[in-house]
Formats: C-alpha cells, sequence, structure tokens
C-alpha cells in the first residue's frame, strides 16, 4: 500500500512540475523554426492550449519508467542535478568545459543520491510530517528532551563571485521531489524572516527554540542563498539558532563567496560567532568552486540602462515614462516587516523612482528592498555615486540593494558617476591596502588617498557587486526579465478570467 501510495505522489510531482524536461526539450528543437518577434506569442499560446496534454503524456510516461527503474535495479541515478547539467547542455542551454562546476555537480548529484536513499530516515516527505507547531514543539520538548541529527551532511559551497553558485544551487533544488519539505531562499530574506518570527513569540521564555521548531517543521532541506554575515545581530544568534535546527533533523545546502573560516571576519564580538563556524564544518561538507571564470561578465553587457555622467537625471525621467507608458507616477507606500512601511518619491505600472540618497542615504536595510520588489519590479535610481570612505555606509546599503534587486531577478535603471568598476576602486581590503604602491610624495599622499576606504567587508563584497551590475545591464538578463513579466502577466489574466467565470 505504501509504494503504491508514493507513485501515486509520484505521478501527482510529475504532472505539476513546471519545468518537465521533455517539454523543454520539445521546445528547444521547435524555437529555431520561429521567428524571433513571434517566439514569445507562441511560447504562450504552447503553454495555454492543447499542447497541455502532450506534456501530460510525457509527465505520465517519466513517472512510470523512473517507478519501474526504481523497482528493478534501484538506481537513483536517473535524475538530479547532474543529469539536468548535461541535458542543459545538450541543448545549448549552458556552456561546456568547466571541471570546477562538473566537480561541484557531483558533489550535488552525490547528495542528491543520499537524500533520495534516505527520505524516509531525513523525514523529507511533508505528508508524513508532524502537524505540531513550533510552539507545541517546544512545549513537549520541555518534557521529553528531543534531539535528531539528520544522517545525510549538508553542503557548504563557496567560491569567487560569478562562478555559478546560485545557479548550480537551483538546479539541484528544482530537481527534488515536490512533495518534499524544502525551501530555497535568500540569507538576507531568511534572517528577516527569523527576526520576524522571534518579534512574534516575545515573552516565550526561549523563542529561539521556538522560531527552530517552526523552520524545521516547515522545511528539512534548507538551501540559502549567498551566506554572508555582516550583522552582528546576526551573528549572535546563529550559533544557537543553527545547532537547534540541526538537532531538529535540519540540512543545510547555501552557497557563499567566503569559506566557512573567513564569515564574520574582522566583526564584533566575533568570539561569539566562532562556534557556530565549528557547527557548521560538522555538518556539511565543504567545497570550493574554484573556477576564475565570471559567466556574469560572459553576457553581452550594453549600456542599456545604466548610464554615466552627472546632471542626467532628465534622461532618467525620460526613461522612466517610457516605462510606465500611459500610467500616472505617483507617491506610493509600500509594506515591509513588522508594520513598517516605505515611501516611494514615483511609482506607476510595476516601476519605482528614486534618487540615490533617498534609498540608500537613509536607515534602510534589506527588510526595506524586499519590500520594495514586492511591489515593483523595476528601479529607476537617480545619481549612485563613486564610493569611499565619506560614504562608506551608503555603499554598503548599495550592495544590500543590488543583491536584493538580483535576487527578484528586477531590472535596475540607473545614472552613476562611474562605470561599476570605477563606483568602487576607492574601496580596499586590508591586504590590499598593504600592497598598494607608496607615493614618492606624502603630500600627493594624502591628497590621493583621502578618501580611500580600507574594509575587509566591504572590500571582499565589492567585486559581487560589479558583477552582478554587469550582468543586470546584459542584453540576456534584460531579455529574461521581460520574459517573466510576460509570463505573470499571462497568470494574471488566466486568473481574472477565471475569477469572471466563477
Amino acid at each position: 500500500m505504501r509504494r503504491i501510495v508514493g507513485s501515486v505522489r509520484h505521478f501527482e510531482s510529475a504532472f505539476r512540475h513546471k519545468n518537465c524536461k521533455y517539454s523543454t526539450a520539445f521546445m528547444r528543437r521547435i524555437n529555431p523554426l520561429i521567428d524571433v518577434n513571434q517566439r514569445r506569442a507562441h511560447k504562450l499560446t504552447f503553454n495555454t492550449r492543447v499542447d497541455k496534454y502532450l506534456w501530460l503524456e510525457f509527465s505520465i510516461l517519466r513517472a512510470l519508467s523512473t517507478d519501474a527503474a526504481t523497482v528493478t535495479n534501484g538506481d537513483v541515478n536517473k535524475a538530479g542535478p547532474l543529469v539536468e547539467y548535461e541535458r542543459r547542455i545538450a541543448v545549448g542551454e549552458l556552456m561546456d568545459g568547466d571541471m570546477c562546476q562538473l566537480g561541484t555537480l557531483r558533489e550535488l548529484q552525490r547528495l542528491y543520491d543520499e537524500l533520495v536513499e534516505s527520505a524516509d530516515a531525513c523525514k523529507l516527505d511533508r505528508y508524513s510530517a508532524s502537524e505540531k507547531s513550533g510552539r507545541s514543539r517546544w512545549l513537549w520538548s520541555r518534557f521529553i528532551p528531543q534531539s535528531s541529527y539528520s544522517p545525510v551532511k549538508g553542503l557548504y559551497l563557496y567560491g569567487g563571485v560569478g562562478t555559478g553558485k546560485t545557479m548550480l544551487m537551483d538546479l539541484f533544488f528544482d530537481q527534488l521531489p515536490d512533495n518534499w519539505r524544502k525551501k530555497r531562499i535568500h540569507f538576507h530574506d531568511f534572517m528577516l524572516n527569523v527576526h520576524s518570527r522571534l518579534q512574534r513569540h516575545k515573552g516565550v521564555a526561549d523563542p529561539l527554540e521556538v522560531v527552530a521548531g517552526e523552520i524545521s517543521d516547515e522545511a528539512i532541506l534548507l538551501c540559502l542563498d549567498e551566506f554572508m554575515v555582516t550583522d552582528v545581530a546576526d551573528a549572535l544568534i546563529l550559533n544557537r539558532l543553527f545547532r537547534q535546527l540541526f538537532s531538529n533533523g535540519v540540512i543545510l545546502v547555501s552557497t557563499s563567496n567566503r569559506a566557512p573560516d573567513n564569515l564574520y571576519e574582522g566583526g564584533l564580538q566575533r568570539d561569539l560567532f566562532l562556534p557556530f563556524i565549528s557547527t557548521l564544518k560538522e555538518r556539511c561538507v565543504v567545497h570550493q568552486i574554484g573556477s576564475s571564470v565570471d559567466y556574469r561578465k560572459m553576457t553581452s553587457a550594453e549600456q542599456g540602462f545604466y548610464f554615466i555622467g552627472k546632471n542626467l537625471s532628465s534622461l532618467l525621467m525620460q526613461k522612466f515614462q517610457q516605462l510606465i507608458v500611459e500610467h500616472k507616477a505617483g507617491p506610493r507606500e509600500v509594506e515591509v516587516v513588522m508594520g513598517r512601511t516605505l515611501q516611494v518619491p514615483l511609482g506607476a505600472n510595476g516601476c519605482a523612482y528614486f534618487p540615490f540618497d533617498e534609498l540608500c542615504d537613509k536607515p534602510l536595510g534589506a527588510a526595506d528592498y524586499f519590500g520594495l520588489f514586492k511591489n515593483f519590479h523595476t528601479l529607476a535610481l537617480e545619481g549612485v555615486p563613486i564610493f569611499g570612505l565619506h560614504n562608506r555606509t551608503a555603499a554598503y546599503r548599495f550592495v544590500t540593494l543590488v543583491d536584493v534587486i538580483y535576487d527578484n531577478k528586477a531590472r535596475l535603471l540607473c545614472t552613476a558617476e562611474g562605470s561599476p568598476q570605477e563606483l568602487f576602486d576607492k574601496i580596499v581590503s586590508v591586504a590590499d591596502a598593504k600592497h598598494m604602491a607608496p607615493r614618492t610624495s606624502s603630500r600627493s599622499r594624502r591628497s590621493d588617498d583621502s578618501d580611500l576606504c580600507v574594509d575587509n567587508e566591504l572590500g571582499f563584497v565589492k567585486d559581487r557587486t560589479i558583477s552582478r551590475l554587469t550582468e543586470m545591464n546584459s542584453k540576456e538578463y534584460l531579455e529574461q526579465h521581460a520574459d517573466l513579466l510576460a509570463e505573470k502577466q499571462l497568470s494574471q489574466e488566466i486568473a481574472d478570467t477565471d475569477a469572471v467565470q466563477a
């Protein structure tokens, strides 16, 4: 009976899977025959008309063949991130030949296989998961202390900017069964959610344990993108939070630019953070992606929405008006976390307009930026300055803002005083500062270095920001953004039609 129920769930998972491999390959074969200007219209009609029956046929065959393979020989290597990676290379979606990425894919495939084999032991199936809430779990644990470490270790991926960490983790996550308790979230967003939950459980003897119970009830497999600790409040709770999560059986998969030993380097009260690093290395396999290739900079970067120079506000406003079309822009207010709101100077048709100082010189953070992009898909940002010692705090906020824009696959229009590289020329790490050539004249050195900002964390993350700014201005990124908008518009039209018919 259990096998029959599992097969039915497998069938339902295949039926619901939005990224059906067969349909994707089919579209890849017919796309070259379609005129470029008609491709989007064809894709939308293909997804919404009779071709769905072809998808259903493929899904049924896939579910049955996978189940049969499992019964006959127990081979778990018929699916997974490595298989999908090879398929994408075969159809031309990805470049071939990066041995560092292949090494990482083997680690992800190994983890995928272990999870499939130990799914029951790890309690991954959401339908057999406990229905207890986080607070009920906490109350129950007062009487019967529980500790259930997962038999499978997680994976911590780190490497340079643009090496494909996020793409590889998403590829891994998308191959996991839909009925598993899994969650993929940006680290900034995850910590905002944690703080929001802590506020909600204020007054409980140990709110952090309650929050850990809630998170582990929702997701046993937790995928965190861009693991980067800069906030002292985050640093002080991470050790206890993850010790409790791991004790509840949570498996962590994360990406980061930094090795575990370099997390929160030079941060306040770092000695209290060090136990977390030990816990992280104990519960995760640490793997470095050593590729020196920045794939973001290999896109066809253009100066489409990134305008260099001063006094270009009229040009940016003109571009903004073109995007909102006939809609009238005006002040807007958006909600962020814990009842706070963010004032938008101008907003219309999914587009928001901000002067730089309104968004990065005020005491705003990731919560405000996430709230902004839950309501808008495009940001016009006026007057991004060259960063240095005098505006270091604004530089930190700009880095966070770019991370949130990129994670939401949103679009950025901006005017700036220099290229992405030039914006951060005066930001250096301690190691870089030591290797800078001394000036022949102390007067010239004071003049040249008066605004030099020596900041380890900022000097480390600036490469990621430069890389992302470059990619977000590429033709490929902007086309992807347009496709996402078209899909959302279609979904909204279908929902409106269904509402009228109901």
